[in-house]
């Protein structure tokens, strides 16, 4: 069974037990759910992982698969031993004090994707009995019309730590390619991925298997805004850092590569020329081309 989640959110166990969906899918025999995020591509149904499932006698009670950290991912959560427990630790939880710790890719080399198999059987279990504990994250947000909320959340990884023998696999990249602003959209638009056989793939043209650091300013937030600065999205196979910052708008086969930064001033305009090659370079309001 296959189920996509509201990205990050917990409480899909009670809701599958509640619905009665949980007990039909036990009675039709089936034993492990894939769960992932609505908003994650690169969650496809992994069949060497359900193969290993299977083999074991579907007897692992919960799997979370995890992924290395890049430059993009040092706010990821990641799973900790604690107190002789796989638990998982997200970043609103970490303490002022210990946050640059948090965000040290050599201390936390990995973070949760929150593509998670678990056994149906071990759930139904223990939303029974009511051991299904998770902690609660409290988040600090901002309102469009600026008003200051809290927002308390559980997330879905954190069922983990009530799962005896449960475990992580380290997973490759490909597995966690999530579209939560136009910055990621622009990725998988480009020509760094393609759709082979229902799976979304990074060309085997790019040269490093890590993605770009794409940074884009508020011209480019909303979907309708973001479409009509691009008049073909540009070449990205030899991008490794993008920032956009103000009234920008891209050509017809415009090729960015290494570092390139893009800052229109309040008021201004740039119109990056169609056919156009940025490597390595900072484009100012004035259409000024320096090196970087």
């Amino acid at each position: 069974a296959v189920v996509s989640t509201q990205s990050g959110h917990y409480g899909r166990d009670e809701s599958l037990y509640n619905s009665g969906v949980l007990d039909k899918l036990i009675e039709m025999g089936k034993e492990i759910i894939f769960i992932s995020n609505i908003d994650n591509l690169g969650a496809t149904v992994d069949l060497n992982i359900l193969s290993h499932i299977v083999k074991s006698g579907c007897q692992s009670q919960f799997i979370a698969e995890v992924t290395n950290k890049t430059r993009a991912d040092v706010k990821g959560g990641t799973l900790i031993d604690y107190n002789g427990c796989v638990k998982l630790l997200e970043y609103a939880q970490v303490p002022k004090e210990h946050v640059d710790d948090f965000k040290c890719v050599k201390k936390f080399k990995i973070f949760n994707t929150n593509n998670l198999w678990i056994n149906l059987k071990s759930i139904r279990e223990r939303v029974v009995q009511g051991t299904l504990e998770r902690d609660v994250i409290v988040n600090h947000k901002a309102l469009g019309d600026g008003r200051n909320v809290i927002q308390l959340e559980t997330a879905v990884g954190a069922a983990i730590k009530n799962f005896s023998g449960a475990f992580a696999i380290n997973v490759p990249r490909s597995r966690f390619l999530p579209v939560k602003h136009t910055s990621d959209l622009l990725l998988v638009m480009s020509n760094l991925y393609s759709l082979e056989e229902g799976v979304i793939a990074m060309s085997p043209d790019r040269m490093f298997p890590s993605t770009p650091l794409i940074k884009l300013g508020p011209d480019f937030k909303r979907i309708q805004d973001f479409l009509k600065r691009f008049q073909t999205i540009p070449d990205l196979l030899e991008l490794d850092h993008l920032t956009v910052t103000g009234d920008v708008h891209f050509g017809r086969d415009v090729s960015l590569r290494g570092t390139v930064i893009i800052i229109a001033n309040h008021g201004e305009r740039i119109d990056i020329p169609s056919n156009s090659l940025l490597e390595n370079k900072i484009v100012s309001g004035n259409l000024r081309i320096l090196d970087h």
